[in-house]
């Protein structure tokens, strides 16, 4: 990756850190050889490498760690979070995962216009109305929210992720939101 391609991608004037650190230069590398780009949330938080790091460590612990949620259905939930609260980075940027992962372009927009939409089977109906309700009104989570999951087949476990993958992106959407975070071209034509 060279040092023209680090674009700003957000409307705050925080430049990277120059040079990147060599441990983030390698993890950018792998991003762009895997991915075939680095994804502009880690071009924003380069501006503070302890802020990325943070950031990166959280999330692939939440999205690519061990859990009883499949990628795709993490995934989901990033979607269906970011749909509430129409941030379009992350509605572009994890809507293009969906479609990638399941296959299924159709449930990627889905996911992203609304979910009820989308042909989905009783277990992750029951568990993105649980994101839904978690994402607006999270004071009014009660017990039998948390039974209608176990019901359908999730662990506490499983509910504790759901859970945490919902707080990360609530989170996250309000800073892409906040600094008018822009989603990499790319992505627009994933899997479609």
């Amino acid at each position: 990756m060279s040092d023209d391609e680090f674009t700003q991608v957000t409307a705050l004037d925080l430049p990277a850190v120059d040079p990147l650190p060599e441990a983030t230069r390698k993890y950018f590398d792998l991003c762009e050889e895997k991915l075939g780009l680095v994804p502009n949330v880690l071009k924003a938080y380069a501006f503070d490498i302890g802020k990325l790091n943070a950031f990166t460590t959280m999330y692939n612990d939440l999205m690519l760690g061990e859990s009883g949620l499949s990628i795709l259905e993490r995934e989901m939930i990033a979607v269906v979070v970011s749909s509430i609260n129409r941030c379009w980075y992350c509605q572009v940027a994890h809507g293009a995962s969906v479609r990638e992962i399941s296959g299924d372009p159709a449930l990627g927009e889905a996911m992203v216009m609304d979910y009820r939409a989308a042909k989905l089977d009783a277990r992750r109906r029951e568990m993105l109305d649980f994101v839904a309700k978690l994402t607006k009104a999270s004071a009014e989570v009660e017990e039998s929210d948390r039974q209608a999951l176990r019901d359908v087949g999730f662990s506490d476990r499983d509910i504790f992720d759901i859970a945490s993958v919902v707080g990360f992106f609530n989170m996250t959407n309000r800073v892409a939101s906040a600094v008018d975070m822009q989603p990499n071209e790319a992505y627009h034509s994933v899997a479609r």
